[in-house]
């Protein structure tokens, strides 16, 4: 199912850099990393959450990414080395097995375009990560011009 909604996200986390084809294997390393220092996070809930800048073109090979843990309130003091981030924007969504995550991306960009919506490519695309019984769902918003 995908949708369009007005979402806020709050999340205290480590910021990353590196090539776009790389990303599978440095946005998890890093997120192990972080969760190993969670219980430095004040008022952290559970959910985990990575933030991508979007890659413009085919030329444009390395881009940054944040990993966190979503947050219930503003965090002034965030831990040495991590980021108090917060976004407030309209996104399309949608929801699935993260083994699929590819194809998620793939049928969302569809679906906005064949809805009408413009993607803004000048905010990070959110994924959160939900544990569920088999395995874990992400959930994947895609900024777009409101």
């Amino acid at each position: 199912m995908f949708k369009m909604i007005k979402k806020e996200f709050k999340l205290v986390g480590l910021k990353g850099s590196g090539e776009y084809a790389n990303f599978g294997i440095e946005v998890p390393r890093l997120a192990k990393h972080l969760l190993s220092r969670s219980s430095e996070i004040d008022f952290p809930t559970e959910s985990e959450i990575a933030l991508y800048e979007p890659k413009k073109s085919d030329d444009h090979t390395t881009g940054n990414f944040y990993v966190g843990l979503i947050v219930k309130v503003r965090v002034n003091n965030p831990p040495q080395g991590m980021e108090y981030i917060e976004k407030n924007n309209y996104y399309i969504t949608t929801r699935g097995n993260v083994e699929d995550l590819e194809e998620l991306h793939k049928n969302l960009l569809n679906w906005g375009r064949e809805q009408g919506y413009k993607r803004d490519l000048d905010l990070y695309i959110v994924e959160t990560y939900h544990p569920v019984s088999k395995g874990e769902e992400v959930e994947i918003y895609l900024p777009i011009i409101a």
